[in-house]
């Protein structure tokens, strides 16, 4: 029986069974809908001061904010073509709102204009929101702000229809209002309260709201005098999950404008929900104490995406589907799903099994965590961690007071700098680790937003099958003089607060590729260089250091002619010692080294000889090693393998 190809997400094959590693494909497979609601009002159009500066903003906020949503759109057409994003201007003084049969319907929500359908985000998409922005006449000519009071409930109850009949079965929805109003019902109570029930229904539809404030210049963004009333800090789909990595940033200081294209970085992070790798995991801390925590995969390594095989005959493109089928040689007769068992060797026999006896073999036990002691966080060593890290988070569907009890074990883990070592069983047919449950202190920017939330993390360990043996070096220290001059390089190019910051530096790889597939779909001229952010700064770097950096190869160059110097004379009477061998002086050891006494009888122009002659094998091991030892060569390994480096080297 035919089967789909195994790389086909989604796809059964008969493998799966004995996967090890946790599943996340639905993790990174979450369709995700983000509508923007940008407000439209004349602060929001008034340009920036004019500035001497190259680097000022010549952009409104609402220009700003259009750029942003162009930005993103541009990027997740690549990077995640299942998405949907929308534009929703509010505080037009025109209307625009599309029924899902195509009816125009704009009285049930005066002053909102649908800038965007939400919807798969298309080229034709691209260009026409491109061409607005471009455009200074016909972006003047729509965006027209109202002078009547714009009631946040009728956007927030149009947002909902959006969601309602263009995502319905959308895992993730979301809403993001960019605004510089901080209160747009500070007068009416009711409209206040109106605004707080469809903030209410949204989130029992499942839908995030997420805030990027504006500040105006001279005065802060205050949050609490509305917004806090109609954005909930928790997910609807996940209410135990862990604050976002980067929040709204704040505003208080600068020109917002800035800000706001900084945002779009805080708006990718964003962008894909979170979602547990596992959830309601037993976690048991001692014998019969357990509690509920679920487990989530805050850093993922974002890899190029697949290659697919496309069908062009038809009146669409359509994408070809591959199969896989099993056939005997002997008879090329089609093998059925059924006919086929599972074997392995051992002895030279071939050992078979029922699937029910793979099942029950690879069944170690249930999945779950279990604590089997604690160790000094000094014990761990930095090496340890084979696998991707996983955070794991309180859970209080099945336990109550998970919360207390995780809460309570984080802080006397951090408090004390002690280390859990637990068995740890990722999912069904899984097999058991042991890991370490290291605690993890919230991290806070400069401004006050949360880097990374407080938690602990499972980090796998190797059993001792993965470790391997270093391999044989020969080391040489270096002076101190030399140890002294390279630690002032050092301190000199350290980052800043020696912390590396990866949320500054985007694969390099990746935005090419999405960066000429970008330029390909949308008819736009291709870059002739990417755009690599992890390029060393040359000219800082010799600003910086350049002159210690001198000092250090000086003292490097006069090291080495002082050790030369020394080789060169120590070699001198060896090159005139004939043949006879030499008499031992009374006070000489009776044992000479090995080596020195093997070099003394090769020279180059000898080794050179048995080289062109191809008589290496014939010399003694620790002829050659002799040889090697001046010449720096490494000295591991057997008589083949020496042999093979001198001709490597004299090749």
């Amino acid at each position: 029986m035919a089967e789909e190809n195994k790389w086909q997400a989604g796809g059964e094959g008969g493998d799966n069974e004995e996967e090890n590693e946790i599943d996340d494909t639905a993790y990174k497979a979450v369709k995700d809908a983000v509508l923007f609601a940008i407000e439209i009002s004349p602060s929001m159009l008034k340009a920036p001061p004019a500035s001497d500066s190259t680097k000022a903003d010549t952009d409104s906020p609402a220009s700003a904010a259009l750029k942003c949503a162009y930005a993103l759109m541009q990027q997740r057409i690549i990077s995640s073509p299942k998405d949907m994003t929308g534009i929703l201007l509010y505080g037009t003084e025109l209307t625009k709102f599309k029924e899902e049969g195509g009816a125009q319907m704009g009285l049930a929500y005066p002053h909102c204009y649908v800038l965007a359908d939400l919807d798969l985000p298309g080229a034709e998409d691209l260009k026409a929101l491109k061409t607005l922005i471009e455009d200074k006449e016909e972006f003047e000519k729509l965006l027209v702000p109202t002078e009547e009071v714009v009631s946040m409930a009728s956007v927030l109850f149009c947002a909902n229809q959006i969601f309602t009949t263009k995502a319905a079965n959308f895992a993730s929805r979301r809403l993001f209002i960019v605004t510089d109003n901080d209160n747009p019902h500070a007068t009416s109570k009711a409209l206040r309260s109106a605004a707080a029930v469809r903030a209410k229904d949204l989130y029992d539809l499942g839908v995030i709201i997420e805030l990027f404030p504006i500040s105006k210049p001279g005065t802060s963004f205050e949050r609490a005098n509305f917004y806090d009333d109609i954005i909930y800090s928790a997910s609807p789909s996940d209410p135990d999950a862990p604050a976002p990595l980067a929040t709204a940033a704040k505003t208080s200081t600068g020109d917002g404008i800035t800000l706001l294209n900084s945002l779009l970085s805080s708006i990718n992070s964003r962008a894909v929900a979170k979602r547990a790798l596992f959830s309601n995991m037993n976690f048991e801390i001692g014998p019969g104490f357990k509690i509920s925590v679920n487990g989530y995969r805050i850093f993922k390594r974002q890899d190029l995406k697949r290659r697919c095989h496309v069908w062009l005959n038809g009146e669409k493109a359509q994408i070809a589907k591959g199969i896989s089928t099993q056939i005997a040689d002997d008879t090329a007769r089609q093998v059925e799903k059924g006919e086929i068992r599972k074997a392995y060797k051992f002895g030279g026999a071939q050992v078979t099994f029922t699937p029910d006896e793979i099942s029950e073999l690879r069944c170690f036990e249930d999945p779950g965590i279990r604590i089997i002691g604690f160790k000094p966080m000094s014990m761990l060593p930095i090496w340890a961690n084979v696998r991707p890290s996983t955070f794991i988070y309180p859970s209080e569907e099945v336990y109550v007071g998970s919360t207390r009890v995780f809460a309570a074990l984080q802080q006397k883990l951090l408090r004390d700098q002690k280390m859990g070592v637990a068995w740890f069983v990722a999912r069904k047919n899984a097999v058991p680790v042991v890991a370490a449950i290291v605690p993890g202190d919230e991290k806070l920017s400069d401004e006050g937003d949360q880097l990374v939330p407080a938690g602990l993390w499972l980090i796998q360990l190797p059993f001792a099958d993965e470790i391997r043996q270093n391999p044989e070096t020969m080391l040489k220290r270096a002076p101190d003089s030399l140890i002294d001059k390279m630690r002032t390089v050092i301190t000199q190019l350290q980052l800043p607060k020696g912390e590396y910051r990866p949320e500054r530096y985007p694969n390099p790889a990746l935005q090419w590729q999405y960066r000429i597939l970008q330029a390909l779909a949308l008819e736009e001229e291709i870059p002739e260089h990417p755009e690599d952010k992890t390029l060393p700064k040359y000219r800082q770097i010799d600003k910086r250091v350049g002159a210690y950096i001198e000092d250090w190869a000086k003292e490097l160059q006069k090291l080495s002619l002082a050790e030369a110097e020394a080789k060169g004379s120590a070699s001198a009477p060896a090159a005139k010692r004939s043949g006879s061998p030499k008499v031992k002086d009374e006070g000489e050891p009776s044992k000479r080294v090995k080596r020195a006494d093997a070099a003394a009888g090769i020279s180059d122009a000898e080794m050179k000889k048995h080289y062109e002659n191809n008589t290496l094998h014939k010399l003694s091991i620790p002829e050659l090693k002799g040889w090697m030892y001046l010449n720096r060569l490494g000295l591991s390994g057997k008589k083949s393998a020496l042999i093979k480096r001198i001709e490597e080297f004299l090749g």
